[in-house]
């Protein structure tokens, strides 16, 4: 697992119990933030933005879901932004492109797997599965409902089952080098 901060460069001169619950909710919004974007650098950022955004508006105390609505938020008006500037239509259901072929193993199958999720099953399969959130949580956090929510943690926990079950392109490829050699 990456650790992104030592814990006092983001929150000053606190007592360390408070600094770990405040680390481990750091490290929790990252994780989210990287089922959003797929990214780590991109995560690193998002998480970083909503920390110092909530802390800009005065908040003493920094609650998990407002955490993770603004890390939310943020991703979606990076998201805008991009569509503003390069003039491309980001549709909900686009695939990301396969960076897996440098990670070999599980975390490469893995990142492959999830890569051919929609962006929005990637982050409802992580809030519930990773983060333990409830449907009803969910839906909370994102405004959607409920009912889609089931619907589409089913669907991605589906897809990465058929996923898992077929070969991926690599090693079938790794099967004919073999084949042929």
């Amino acid at each position: 697992m990456i650790r992104l901060w030592d814990g006092m460069s983001w929150f000053g001169q606190s007592n360390s119990s408070e600094t770990a619950s405040c680390g481990e909710m750091v490290q929790s919004g990252y994780r989210y933030a990287v089922s959003l974007t797929h990214n780590h650098h991109d995560a690193e950022d998002l998480a970083q933005q909503a920390w110092f955004k909530l802390q800009r508006n005065g908040d003493e105390s920094i609650v998990r879901g407002r955490f993770f609505t603004t890390i939310r938020n943020l991703f979606i008006d990076s998201i805008r932004r991009k569509k503003i500037v390069e003039f491309e239509v980001l549709p909900d259901d686009e695939v990301l492109p396969d960076k897996s072929s440098e990670e070999p193993g599980i975390t490469g199958d893995l990142d492959f797997m999830l890569g051919q999720l929609k962006a929005v099953e990637r982050e409802f399969l992580f809030l519930h599965c990773a983060e333990g959130y409830t449907a009803e949580e969910i839906a909370q956090l994102t405004g959607r409902p409920r009912g889609t929510i089931l619907s589409s943690i089913s669907r991605a926990k589906a897809k990465l089952r058929k996923l898992a079950a077929k070969e991926t392109p690599r090693s079938i490829d790794a099967n004919k080098k073999r084949t042929f050699s």
